[in-house]
Formats: structure tokens, C-alpha cells, sequence
């Protein structure tokens, strides 16, 4: 079987497998706030507005709509306030999601949008080298957790089984992902 970044062998196979091509298009997310999900997403992480509205009918209601785009796409991130206008954060202890993953191409376009961060002050949660790739968690305005990675070369990356499997989750040093351009 092969992956996006290369061949591996799954640790359970599917009796039907799902076809190999897809991907995730996007994530929808609630939010209390879409002029604090705006600043956040927008100002300070550097995603396009695709389409923005208010007071749009959904869901039995109305509410703000708020969509993301990085390169184009019709939107990675997709916000909306139908169910959650001025409502609190999940709270820990339910099920739910667990968080989002936004992969970088680059190693300095993750530290760009890192350096980005610190400046503005937002708190990130966990460094750690993954051995398969570097991460970078934080929480959104909203509660919603975040992982910002950077995939090694699937070359790189360490074996499961292999003598330095322990290398996984390395803490990851904030000042030499920073200087990376």
C-alpha cells in the first residue's frame, strides 16, 4: 500500500479498503465569536477570506459564516456561529474533536506562522518532534486545538520497531524552529 508521503504497511488492513486518493477537504467548526475566529485565523495565522456573511439562515437559525482558504482552495477552515453565537468552549471530558492538523510545506513556513504566534502573544501548549514530523500545539479562541506540523521526508522518518523508536515525541526546541528561513 502507499501513502501520500510513501509506501508503509497499515497495522490492521481494511476488509474494504477506502480509496487511497482521499484526502480531507475541510473542517467546519463552531464558533462563539467570527469577528475573534476572523482576527486569529486571519490576522495573525495568515489565512484568506474566501467568503464571509451575516445573519445567514442554517440549521433552524441564523448566524455569522466564515470561510478560510490557504492557496485557493474553496475553504480548509469553515466557521459559523448557528449553534454556538456567545457560547463557551467544550469542556474537557466530552467526546468531540480532538483537534485539527494544518500541515506546512516547509519547515520555515511553519516557523513563520509560529513566529507569528509568540509575537502576538498567543500561548503554545506543546513543542515535540514526533520523529515523523514536527508539531506545534496551541488552542484557537474557541477552545479548538491545533496542531501545526511540518512532515519530514517520508525517508527520514524512524521506524515503529526500530532501535531508536524511543525518539518519538522529542521536545522540540522553540528558538532553532524559529530560526529556520
Amino acid at each position: 500500500m502507499s501513502g501520500p508521503q510513501g509506501p508503509y504497511e497499515p497495522a490492521v488492513a481494511a476488509a474494504h479498503p477506502i480509496d487511497p486518493a482521499v484526502r480531507i477537504g475541510h473542517v467546519h467548526l463552531r464558533t462563539a465569536d467570527i469577528d475573534r475566529v476572523r482576527a486569529f485565523y486571519v490576522d495573525i495565522m495568515g489565512f484568506d477570506v474566501v467568503f464571509e456573511a451575516r445573519d445567514v439562515p442554517g440549521w433552524g437559525t441564523t448566524g455569522d459564516l466564515l470561510f478560510l482558504s490557504a492557496g485557493g482552495y474553496h475553504h480548509h477552515l469553515g466557521f459559523n456561529t448557528w449553534k454556538s453565537a456567545g457560547g463557551p468552549p467544550q469542556p474537557d471530558g466530552v467526546t468531540g474533536l480532538h483537534h485539527v492538523a494544518l500541515n506546512f510545506s516547509t519547515r520555515a513556513a511553519l516557523a513563520g506562522t509560529v513566529r507569528r504566534l509568540v509575537v502576538a502573544d498567543v500561548p503554545l501548549r506543546q513543542l515535540s518532534d514526533h520523529g515523523t514530523h514536527l508539531a506545534v500545539y496551541l488552542s484557537d479562541p474557541d477552545g479548538n486545538d491545533l496542531e501545526l506540523a511540518w512532515d519530514r521526508p517520508f525517508d527520514e522518518w524512524p521506524r515503529y520497531g526500530a532501535a531508536d523508536a524511543s525518539a518519538f515525541d522529542r521536545p522540540l526546541d522553540l528558538e532553532e524552529l524559529l530560526a529556520a528561513r
